[in-house]
């Protein structure tokens, strides 16, 4: 596994070894001490969750706050645009984002650490996507920043219109939303 540090260094890109040959692939999706090791920490993962979205689908950019969750995500079928931002008061990339391309075909997985919102837009017909998570779903726990908040400018690729519940439709911008200390 290749791990990369992204433009914060907190999120982490990694990247399996992949064994390919005429009949298919193999790759170990997780390993828990060398996820312990590529991120210096010792991490329980408590929940896992898969969701199938059809394309234009935009979820989130979820977090909660009480009982923040960390999240290493990846794609199993079809191809997203992920995103993470710092809600972290005291970072220094404090409102900053990351954004990545996660498919089924390049197989790399985003972990996203406690104190992070989160979203995706599916960019193919349909995608599933997989993410562990270190904390247990609390829905009155839950919070929504705003997809498009012009203070973040998360570059969305272009000419979409996404597709948002009604929970997205009414996030809140940076300025509006609890974050954490």
């Amino acid at each position: 596994m290749k791990v990369a540090a992204t433009a914060i260094p907190d999120v982490l890109l990694l990247e399996p070894t992949i064994y390919q040959d005429e009949r298919g692939f193999f790759f170990e999706s997780f390993n828990q001490k060398r996820f312990d090791d590529a991120t210096r920490r010792n991490v329980c993962f408590v929940q896992d969750n898969h969701s199938r979205s059809a394309r234009h689908v935009l979820r989130g950019l979820h977090y909660q706050i009480r009982r923040p969750q960390g999240k290493l995500v990846r794609v199993i079928s079809g191809e997203v645009f992920d995103v993470a931002v710092d809600l972290r008061r005291s970072s220094p990339t404090f409102g900053k984002f990351v954004s990545i391309v996660l498919s089924a075909a390049n197989k790399k997985q985003l972990w996203i650490p406690e104190g992070f919102a989160h979203g995706f837009l599916v960019l193919s017909d349909a995608a599933e996507f997989l993410y562990k998570t270190t904390d247990y779903y609390v829905p009155d726990d839950e919070r929504c920043l705003i997809w498009n908040d012009s203070g973040i400018g998360i570059d969305w690729p272009k000419g979409i219109e996404p597709i948002l519940s009604a929970k997205d439709r009414l996030g809140l911008p940076l300025g509006k939303v609890e974050v954490f200390a």
